[in-house]
């Protein structure tokens, strides 16, 4: 797999993901995944081309996600809603695999040099 494919992956469970749990808890906030999503999905082309610039703003959609997912995996934790932890677990999961290869496509970059 290279960044590529992980931001695509990515990309398509926050995008489910954040709808499961929009069309189940009515929230509003459950949307944001999927604006990040859609997002990170529109950067794929770039990142395919290895567009450094499109990468940086993939990395940083990607981190910014990461980070704002932990309050929701803590509320979801505190009501006890065993569905809702997998949701977030399962979208910060992907969000970890796709930071991993971006990660690696930056050192390979930075070797090719």
């Amino acid at each position: 797999m290279n960044s590529y494919k992980a931001n695509i992956l990515n990309s398509m469970i926050l995008i489910i993901v954040g709808l499961w749990g929009y069309f189940e808890s009515s929230s509003g906030t459950a949307i944001i995944p999927v604006i990040f999503g859609s997002l990170l999905l529109f950067c794929s082309p770039g990142l395919k081309k290895e567009n450094k610039v499109i990468a940086h703003i993939a990395v940083l959609a990607t981190l910014i996600c990461l980070l704002g997912l932990f309050m929701p995996l803590n509320g979801a934790i505190g009501r006890g809603d065993n569905v809702g932890v997998l949701r977030v677990v399962a979208m910060i999961t992907s969000g970890i695999i796709a930071m991993v290869f971006f990660v690696k496509s930056f050192i390979a970059n930075r070797k090719k040099s």
